[in-house]
C-alpha cells in the first residue's frame, strides 16, 4: 500500500490533513493563550500590587520561575504516552492550561497570579507527542511542510494572540480576556476528544517511573542528541528573552492611550510574516536540506536581532519585530525536524515530548539575563539576543558534525 494511502486509512478521510488542521488549531489556541499573558503581564502587574519601578524586574522574574515547574515532569509524558496511550496525555495539556486561565482569571495579588502561571508549566509534552503522530502519518515527502504549518501555528499564535486580545484588554481588562481563553481551551478539548482517532498502542510495560529515567538517559546517550539540544538552549534563549520585554520596549517608543492595543499591534505583525515565511522555509528546506535552511535562517536572525534597538519611531520598529519573528519561525519549526531525525524510531514518541525543552529552558534563561541586563535599558535585549543566537550557531555547527 502506497504510503501516502496507508496514512490516510489510519486516521480516516482526508488522512493526515485532518489531523494536521486539528493539532494546527490546538496548538493556535495554546499559544495564543500564553501569547497573551506574555504581552499583557506587564501591562497588569501595576494591578496586582506591583509598583511601576518594580514591573521590568517582576516581568523577567515571573518569565523565568514559572516555567521551572514543569520540566521536570517532561520524561513522565513521553513515558505515559509509550506505556498506555498518546491521546489522553495530548488532552491533559489543554486541560491543565483552561485550568490555570481560571486560576490566573481569579487572581487578586501577585501570589496567586504566579499560581496559575506555574500550573500552566504542567502542559508541557503535548507538541512532541502531537509531532511524532504526525510524522508517523504524513508522508516522508510533505513532512517538512507538515511540520512547518503545525509549528508555525505557534509563534504565528504567540503574535496574533496579542493582536486579538489587545483591545479587549484595553475596553474590558485583562480577566475578560482570560474567560475567552479558558473557552477557547475547552473548545479544543471536545474537538480532539471527538475528532482525534489515536491508533497508538503503547507496547513497553514496566513502571512508568522506570520508564521516565529511560527517557532521559536515552537523551544522554545519543550522541547527537546530546549536541543538538544545548546548541537549540542558545538559539532560542534570546528569542525568549526578547519576546518578554517586547512589550515594555512597545510602551517606551509609543506612552499613551490604549497601551495593549498598541502591544497587540506590534506583536501581531510578526505572527502575520510568520504564517508566510515559516512553512515557505519549510517547503525549501524539503528541497535543499533541513540543515542548510535552518543554518541560513539563524544566521539572518544574528544580523536582524540589533535593529528594534537602532531604530526610532513605533512604525521601524514593527517592522524589524516582523522580520525578526517570521524567520525565527521557520528556524523554530525546522529544528523539530533535527531532533525527530536523530530520534531511533522505537523511542521517537519519548524524544519528542522534550521537544520543547529548549524553548522552556529558553524562556528560563533568557528572561533570568534579561532581568539584569534591563536595569540599564529594556533595549539591550535585542543585541544580547543577536549574541545569544551566534552563540547558538556556533554549538549547531558542532552538532552537524557529530549528527
Amino acid at each position: 500500500m502506497p504510503e501516502e494511502s496507508r496514512s490516510q486509512s489510519l486516521s480516516g478521510p482526508p488522512g493526515w490533513i485532518w489531523l494536521l488542521a486539528l493539532f494546527t488549531f490546538g496548538g493556535f489556541v495554546e499559544t495564543v493563550f500564553y501569547g497573551q499573558l506574555g504581552a499583557f503581564t506587564p501591562l497588569y502587574l501595576p494591578h496586582l500590587g506591583i509598583a511601576r519601578q518594580e514591573v521590568s524586574r517582576w516581568t523577567g522574574i515571573i518569565a523565568a520561575t514559572t516555567g521551572l515547574l514543569g520540566i521536570p515532569f517532561l520524561p513522565f509524558w513521553g513515558a505515559l504516552a509509550d506505556r498506555f496511550s498518546r491521546k489522553p496525555v495530548i488532552l491533559r495539556s489543554f486541560v491543565v492550561e483552561m485550568v490555570s486561565a481560571a486560576i490566573i482569571f481569579l487572581a487578586n495579588g501577585i501570589g496567586s497570579f504566579m499560581l496559575g502561571r506555574t500550573l500552566s508549566s504542567l502542559s508541557l509534552g503535548n507538541s512532541g507527542l502531537m509531532l511524532t503522530t504526525l510524522s508517523e502519518r504524513a508522508p516522508a515527502r510533505r513532512q517538512g511542510l507538515a511540520f512547518s504549518i503545525m509549528n508555525s501555528a505557534g509563534p504565528v499564535g504567540v503574535f496574533v494572540g496579542p493582536l486579538i486580545g489587545g483591545p479587549i484588554v484595553d475596553r474590558w481588562g485583562f480577566p475578560v480576556l482570560l474567560a475567552i481563553d479558558a473557552g477557547l481551551l475547552a473548545l479544543v478539548v471536545i474537538s480532539l476528544s471527538f475528532g482525534y482517532r489515536d491508533h497508538f498502542v503503547g507496547k513497553s510495560r514496566g513502571s512508568v517511573l522506570r520508564m521516565a529515567g529511560d527517557s532521559v538517559q536515552i537523551l544522554l546517550r545519543s550522541r547527537g542528541l546530546r549536541a543538538i539540544f544545548p546548541a537549540l538552549f542558545m538559539l532560542f534563549s534570546g528569542w525568549m528573552m526578547a519576546m518578554t520585554y517586547a512589550p515594555l520596549a512597545i510602551q517606551q517608543i509609543s506612552p499613551g492611550w490604549n497601551p495593549a492595543t498598541i502591544v497587540g499591534i506590534i506583536l501581531g505583525g510578526g505572527g502575520l510574516t510568520a504564517m508566510l515565511v515559516s512553512p515557505a522555509m519549510g517547503a525549501l528546506a524539503d528541497r535543499h536540506g533541513y540543515w542548510r535552511v535552518l543554518f541560513i535562517g539563524a544566521a539572518v536572525e544574528v544580523l536582524l536581532w540589533p535593529i528594534p534597538a537602532l531604530v526610532h519611531g513605533l512604525l521601524p520598529f514593527g517592522i524589524a519585530w516582523a522580520l525578526i519573528n517570521a524567520v525565527g519561525s521557520g528556524v523554530f519549526a525546522l529544528s523539530f525536524i533535527l531532533v525527530s531525525q536523530a530520534a531511533e524510531d522505537d523511542v521517537r514518541g519519548r524524544v519528542m515530548a522534550f521537544a520543547y525543552l529548549p524553548t522552556n529552558t529558553g524562556l528560563f534563561l533568557g528572561p533570568a539575563i534579561g532581568s539584569i541586563l534591563t536595569q540599564h535599558s529594556v533595549f539591550t535585549v535585542f543585541p544580547a539576543a543577536s549574541v545569544l543566537t551566534a552563540v547558538g550557531i556556533a554549538l549547531l555547527a558542532l552538532a552537524y558534525r557529530r549528527r
